[in-house]
Parts: C-alpha cells; structure tokens; sequence
C-alpha cells in the first residue's frame, strides 16, 4: 500500500520546469544546449528595488509578518491598482502570496469544492488545470484558435458554462502565446458573463506591462465594473521587474474571498519573505523608467525569432502581442523523420528530438492543452535566439 495520496495521480509535475531541469543537465554534461523553456526574464532586477531590501534587511525588518502580507505593500498594490488599473481597492481587499502560482493556489483551495468547474482558455499556463484538480474541481478547457490570436470568443465561453461553472480564468498576455485580449474583446466577455451571475472571474495580469506595438492593455473589472465584485484580479512583481527569484505575486478582490484565501495561506507558507515584500513596496512605488527599453529590447528579441521560425521549413509563427512568449506551429513537420529515422509523430516527439539532435529546449504545446505547438520563451539574449532559430532551421530542413 503506497503512502502517497491518491488526489497526487490526477496531476503531474510542470512540464516548463522539468525540461528546464533536462536543459540544465545536459549544460552540466558538457553539451552544447541552449534554454528557451524558462519564463523567466534574462534582466536583473533593478538596483533600486535591491537597495530598498538591503536597508529593509539593516533595518532589521526580518521578521514574521501577517499572512496577508506587510500593510505597506498592500497600500501600494492598492495605489497602483488605483494608478494604472483605474480600480480602487482597501487593503483588506489585497493578499500577498509567495508568487503568482500561490496566489491562483489559495483562490482556488479557498473557492473550489468537489465537481466544481473551472473553464480554462487553451493554451493554457500548465498550472492552471493541475492546481483545479488538486482541489477536486474539474477543469474546462476551450480551445482558442490560431486565427484569433489564441484567443477565445464570448460564444466559446457561454458554451462551456454549466450550473456547476466557478470561475472562467482569463490571462492576458498569455502564457504561452502572448496573445492579448483588447479592450473591446474583454468587453464582450465582460457583458456575456453578466447573463451568468454564478460565474466568477480569475484574471491573470502578470504580463501587463510587456506590451508591444502601442497594444494597450485593459483588466476585465477595469473594463466592465458591473463585474467588479465577483473579480479576483491577481498580478505580481515576477516578469516586469525581473524579480522571478523574489516570490511576490499579488490579489484583489472581495473582501469574504481574500479572507478565505488568508486562512488558507495561514496553514501553508504563511507569507512570503519580509525582505521580498519591502523590496515589492519599492517596485510599486518607485520609478518605472526601465520598463521602455527592456520591452523595447522584448521586442526585438520577438520580431527577430518570429521571422527566423517563419523561414523554417515546416514553421509557422504569428506575431504575439506581449509577454516574452511565442507560440510557432510544427504542423509542417508531423509524420517527417529525421535522417536517423524517428518519426515526428507529435509535438512531444517533436521537442525531443530538437533537444536530443540539434540542443535546443522548448516546451511541447499538449503541455499547454493546444497541440501541435510549441512554446520558445525569448527572454535571453539575441546570440542565444539567432543560434536556437538557425538550429531549429538546420533540424526542420533536415526532416524528410
């Protein structure tokens, strides 16, 4: 008899960070690899965010804190809320957690009971349907489509809703595709799920400051208020401030569920770190001034591997709004083989064989319930993308 909990076999472990850890590995064997499976800015963190945690730390602000998180940092997710959103929150509305994933874990720990549906938009962040299993609730996916810019229609959704639907999760930019949703097309879902009062809507803004081409980016209870309070809006300070390692994500909504989120994160991590909560108040608050060139240098990166992939035989790669994401299609290369003679049977076989034969990691698309993709993240350097995107030329041109 195993000791191991049943509720475990419906999940598995994240596919972005166990091909990350293969890439490593080989690094470590001596092979010639190159990483594009992280979602992790290639920036450091800026100097005026470490400084605020290296006097919060001579200052001696190390110890416990409340699970909700420091009052000075919730004031200052409430004023930047306020400032960029146009939303106004108390601080008892405001939970700090170590990071984006804890956020959208206690949400859904606090509000999902057994047959409980979620309905997720495919492509999908991986974690999104495992932590609603884990719950016991039943993910939903509804698959977006290439034409539409991954996205999913107000008509896709309504068909999905059920009397058992929770929440409907929207992220924009999306992880994987960095596909956005405009601010006319969240209003169309906003004014769909006002017919549906039972549903409730997570929306996911890590990637809200990584926008190019003048995209303008617009939150669902921003955009329609009358959704306001059944809205949790989760955000954090991962991607644009370069600040993966510091733990900081953040959510607002009403007050019943941040408490019910408060008790959970009571009886798990407690809070995340004192240092990193200072150092978060300073990213709220101080300059932003960095932003321009970093997504400047985002854009580049994006534009460049996007035209490479589209010279790859078998490639084909629309041009993302945001994030540091693209979604290229390997359709052209299904039922090929390479000169060994393995055959191309999917886009798992697909990644595989890009790692094993020319060194280049990425992450499969049924990782992220939409096949037959596959995700490259392009927050590295233009050296490592032009030499990942003429491999992936060389290993493309090689199939017959």
């Amino acid at each position: 008899m195993s000791i191991i909990a049943e509720r475990l076999a419906a999940i598995k472990p994240s596919p972005t960070v166990a091909i990350t850890a293969k890439a490593n590995e080989m690094k470590a064997a001596g092979e010639n690899v190159i990483g594009l499976s992280a979602g992790e800015p290639d920036f450091d963190t800026p100097d005026h965010i470490k400084a605020a945690a290296k006097v919060a730390i001579d200052k001696g602000l190390t110890k416990y804190t409340a699970p909700e998180g420091i009052l000075q940092l919730r004031q200052a997710i409430c004023a930047k809320f306020k400032r960029d959103n146009g939303l106004t929150y108390t601080p008892d509305q405001v939970q700090v957690a170590c990071g984006g994933k804890q956020s959208i874990y206690n949400a859904v720990m606090a509000t999902v009971d057994p047959g409980d549906e979620v309905i997720i938009p495919a492509p999908y962040w991986v974690s999104y349907p495992d932590i609603v299993l884990l719950a016991g609730g039943v993910p939903v996916p509804v698959l977006g489509r290439e034409d539409l810019g991954f996205k999913v229609t107000p008509d896709d959704i309504e068909k999905a809703i059920t009397p058992k639907t929770k929440w409907l999760i929207l992220n924009s930019p999306s992880n994987p595709t960095g596909g956005a949703y405009t601010e006319a097309e969240i209003a169309a879902i906003g004014k769909m799920l006002l017919r549906h009062p039972h549903v409730w809507v997570m929306t996911d803004d890590m990637y809200e400051f990584i926008v190019f081409d003048d995209f303008k980016f617009t939150t669902i209870a921003q955009v329609v208020p009358e959704l306001y309070d059944r809205t949790l809006t989760l955000n954090g300070v991962s991607k644009a401030y370069a600040m993966t390692g510091w733990r900081v994500g953040y959510a607002a909504g009403p007050k019943d569920v941040i408490k019910a989120m408060n008790k959970v994160q009571s009886q798990s991590s407690t809070h995340t770190s004192s240092i990193s909560q200072w150092a978060a108040v300073e990213a709220l608050n101080g300059p932003h001034d960095f932003l321009a060139p970093r997504n400047a240098a985002f854009k580049e990166r994006r534009d460049t591997v996007v035209g490479m992939l589209n010279q790859a035989k078998g490639i084909t790669c629309r041009t993302p709004e945001g994030a540091f994401y693209v979604y290229p299609s390997c359709a052209g290369c299904i039922g090929k083989s390479t000169p060994d003679g393995v055959t191309i049977a999917d886009d798992n076989v697909f990644v595989a064989q890009l790692l094993e034969k020319v060194g280049v990691a990425v992450v499969q698309g049924t990782a992220f319930g939409l096949a037959p993709y596959f995700r490259i993240s392009y927050a590295t350097s233009m050296e490592n993308l032009v030499e990942a995107c003429t491999r992936i030329q060389k290993f493309c041109a090689s199939l017959k």
